[in-house]
């Protein structure tokens, strides 16, 4: 049995959480790979190490030095070191990075760095090896993550460690440098490694105790998630559940490992798991297993008679879109009408107005009209496949609550309903929905 162990950044962020993590490594020895990110915050007034960096960064462009917002990290990781009393000379490995940071002259290596100095301070608590992500992760000439040498990597560089640990968050790109995930990128480094090793489990390790059903801010009493399928965390994840980095699944799903999300500070607590549809077998036989959601959509309505007769017409009309370089989020049909769901944040300064007259010279449709502050929110759940009126079940419930649905999407899996409201509707529709299904 081999389980890979990610720790995100609360669980990094003093020598307290380091000692929680090292006291649920070492009491089961089946967690040989460890994945850490950089020290988040310590309360709420606190700021995340990778966001020193970045002003690491910033400082290095405007002055030629990061001598200033480095001592900010020099302090936090002397105090660590100094905590757990570990025999690293760690001012040495602060100076070298510092220097490293300087010349490289680089936000991604900056940013890395956090990371970095987590793993050589986590592989020193436990007395594993330190393995360089750098050195196993490879990123094409365009950006992308090459997953299949990255693989090949990972077996070879890994084999001939028993324990091991990898700073998360980075690799090389094809020139060499050091390139960076996205936020949150720890998880996928995660993934990667459990793909890698062949692991029987892969755990992500952070502050809450697993998914819960919905935003705690908007229902406080919200559900953990106990089982949910790749495809589901993939639904929530895309409309704004963030416990796990939404590319994180990619590496493990296609070895077919579980991901257990578990709380540092309640290792106790089960959590949740994330496996393939074949192995989902939920306890309860609910019809539902989450809701997420975004708010600041806009909605272009297009209608024009026969269009559904008119080859092209939806090409035609994306077309234009695409010739802004806007993404599309949703485009429910009728026979018709044409609805383009887009984030607002990508049609400011002027570019609506832009697009709406190149698809009334594209298409000439006899109407088009602009809905603007709608949120999406999305009921995800094998359950709704096998039980029939849910959608009614949702409906009813949001009307009774006075709240009007602008526009409902379902995908051919069945696996989610989406609906659109207004913004100012977003919460109460989502604790609506939340109390319809949950008992």
């Amino acid at each position: 049995m081999i389980k890979v162990c990610k720790f995100g950044g609360t669980s990094m962020a003093d020598a307290n959480a380091m000692l929680k993590v090292k006291q649920i490594i070492e009491s089961d020895k089946t967690r040989k790979f460890i994945v850490v990110s950089a020290p988040g915050k310590r309360n709420k007034a606190d700021i995340k190490i990778t966001d020193v960096l970045y002003s690491c960064y910033d400082e290095l462009l405007k002055t030629g030095s990061c001598e200033k917002n480095f001592s900010i990290i020099r302090e936090r990781f002397v105090k660590i070191v100094e905590d757990l009393k570990l025999n690293i000379d760690i001012n040495a490995v602060l100076d070298q990075t510092e220097k490293e940071i300087c010349e490289s002259k680089s936000a991604d290596f900056a940013a890395s760095r956090g990371e970095y100095l987590s793993a050589i301070v986590m592989s020193s608590l436990l007395g594993y090896d330190f393995i360089d992500a750098a050195s196993m992760i490879r990123f094409d000439s365009d950006g992308n993550l090459n997953e299949d040498y990255t693989n090949d990597k990972v077996k070879s560089k890994i084999k001939g460690h028993d324990n091991a640990v990898v700073p998360g968050f980075y690799g090389k790109d094809s020139s060499g440098n050091v390139k960076t995930f996205s936020r949150g990128g720890s998880d996928i480094t995660g993934s990667i490694i459990a793909r890698g090793v062949k692991a029987d489990l892969y755990e992500n390790w952070t502050d809450v105790s697993g998914f819960l059903v919905c935003d705690p801010r908007i229902v406080p009493e919200a559900k953990v998630i106990k089982q949910l399928t790749y495809k589901e965390l993939r639904e929530l994840s895309y409309m704004g559940a963030s416990v796990l980095h939404s590319e994180a699944i990619f590496p493990v799903m296609r070895e077919r490992i579980p991901i257990n999300i578990k709380n540092t500070f309640k290792p106790e607590d089960a959590g949740t798991m994330i496996v393939p549809s074949e192995m989902y077998n939920p306890a309860d036989d609910s019809v539902i297993t989450g809701i997420a959601g975004k708010k600041n959509f806009t909605v272009i309505f297009i209608e024009k008679s026969l269009m559904n007769s008119e080859v092209g017409f939806i090409r035609k009309v994306l077309s234009v879109v695409e010739h802004f370089g806007i993404c599309v989020e949703h485009v429910p049909s009728g026979i018709d009408t044409l609805s383009v769901v887009i984030e607002s944040g990508q049609l400011e300064n002027g570019v609506l107005s832009d697009i709406v007259s190149e698809i009334r010279e594209s298409v000439n449709p006899d109407y088009v009209h602009v809905i603007e502050n709608i949120s999406l929110i999305a009921t995800v759940g094998h359950g709704m496949a096998r039980r029939s009126g849910t959608a009614a079940k949702i409906f009813t419930a949001l009307a009774e609550k006075g709240i009007n649905i602008r526009m409902i999407d379902q995908g051919s899996s069945e696996l989610n309903i989406i609906i659109g409201v207004a913004n100012s509707d977003y919460e109460n529709c989502i604790a609506t929905i939340y109390n319809t299904f949950i008992k």
